[in-house]
């Protein structure tokens, strides 16, 4: 019999994972199910340009997975019983339970509203590509002069802002954080960032609570309005409430904690990537959520469940990090490099350069997902048990 693992979630971290796992894996020994609710992948970093006008290329999930022995299921997931091992789904034609032999978890992330009333009524965001092409269809409503702006100063924010200006100079467009915009970088970054924003028009607002958020703007801690006819909300991402709601082990924020092989730390036959999973990197802090750390997720997943499956040495090397990058637009961009502990250095690339570096990493993270078949030469090796998975191994 076949052992059977379930990836819930086909964007960076589950894609790169599946067909990672289809190429250590013969296709003899185990049955790889990819589940996705979007039937396309979707490049989630580049969400901001799809809400600004921009297309992005089509790329199907079945044409993407076609000659890896994965097969894609296009549902929702609804339900995940890890004590029974099944996954409940449910898509246009009805309902499903799928069962699994190990399951990788890499559902992502959705905003974070952080309690602030108004949000889900009047804000717009770029978390998801249908939420892309709502905010893209109330940016075409605005006419000259109309006001927009964005809550939250870090990477999304930053992004969203400098993207909508670009495209649409003739809006004006505000961005408002309740630390300040991008203070994290190193200082010359943060002089250029500057420099950016008054090329582009752009109002910055810092250390503001937003308080509310109302059909006309966002009422602040301080008791002002700051007006807007259209508001992005980009304060923040939080994880689907599937995992908190089984007996996995999860942190106070609704993710999977794991080892450092991306595996439940309550439930052995169960992996985390990406957003999803409360993992410990370099210097003894949680990995971010972001693109950054979903594709080294997924290859240390990959690669620790193979060499479970398979009776190899198993890697569990801490994940570090290189850059930050954030895109002003399509020809502008900072690529602020970082130790791996993620702090910032002196070294930072900036103006034309730095958007080619930027968009370079962009598609390869996209490539790398888009083509499961050419990401390895393949070393497709049998299973040494068939319950491997699920039995503690040292690590």
């Amino acid at each position: 019999m076949k052992h059977r693992i379930v990836v819930l979630g086909a964007g960076y971290a589950g894609g790169i994972t599946a067909g990672r796992l289809a190429k250590r894996l013969h296709r003899d020994d185990v049955e790889i199910t990819l589940v996705n609710a979007d039937p396309e992948f979707v490049e989630r970093v580049r969400m901001h340009q799809l809400a600004s006008g921009q297309e992005l290329p089509a790329r199907p999930l079945r044409e993407m997975f076609a000659r890896t022995g994965v097969r894609v299921v296009v549902a929702r997931v609804a339900e995940v019983d890890v004590d029974g091992k099944t996954v409940d789904l449910v898509d246009e034609d009805g309902a499903e339970t799928l069962g699994y032999d190990t399951l990788v978890y890499a559902l992502g992330s959705t905003i974070a509203d952080y309690g602030v009333p108004g949000v889900r009524e009047y804000a717009s965001h770029v978390a998801s590509k249908q939420a892309a092409l709502r905010l893209r269809a109330r940016l075409n409503e605005l006419t000259t002069g109309a006001t927009v702006l964005v809550v939250g100063g870090g990477l999304t924010g930053i992004e969203a802002a400098t993207e909508i200006a670009e495209a649409r100079p003739n809006l004006a467009v505000a961005i408002a954080a309740r630390g300040g915009v991008g203070d994290w970088l190193h200082e010359k970054a943060q002089r250029h960032l500057r420099r950016s924003f008054d090329r582009l028009g752009i109002t910055v607002h810092e250390n503001v609570d937003v308080m509310r958020v109302e059909e006309n703007g966002v009422s602040t801690g301080a008791g002002e309005l700051i007006a807007a006819d259209l508001t992005v909300w980009t304060a923040g991402f939080t994880v689907h409430p599937i995992a908190a709601a089984t007996t996995l082990t999860v942190s106070d924020t609704g993710r999977i904690v794991v080892d450092a092989t991306m595996r439940s730390v309550s439930h052995p036959d169960v992996y985390a990537v990406g957003d999803a999973g409360f993992a410990i990197g370099v210097g003894g802090e949680p990995l971010r959520m972001g693109c950054a750390t979903a594709s080294p997720m997924a290859w240390l997943a990959a690669d620790a469940l193979a060499a479970r499956l398979t009776g190899r040495e198993v890697p569990d090397a801490p994940i570090g990090y290189a850059t930050q990058c954030i895109s002003l637009g399509r020809r502008d961009a900072i690529v602020q490099k970082v130790t791996p502990a993620d702090q910032p250095t002196s070294t930072v690339l900036t103006g034309r350069f730095a958007a080619r570096v930027k968009n370079l990493i962009c598609a390869g993270a996209a490539w790398s997902v888009a083509h499961p078949t050419m990401l390895m030469p393949s070393r497709r090796r049998h299973l040494a048990t068939t319950d491997a998975a699920s039995t503690p191994a040292e690590v």
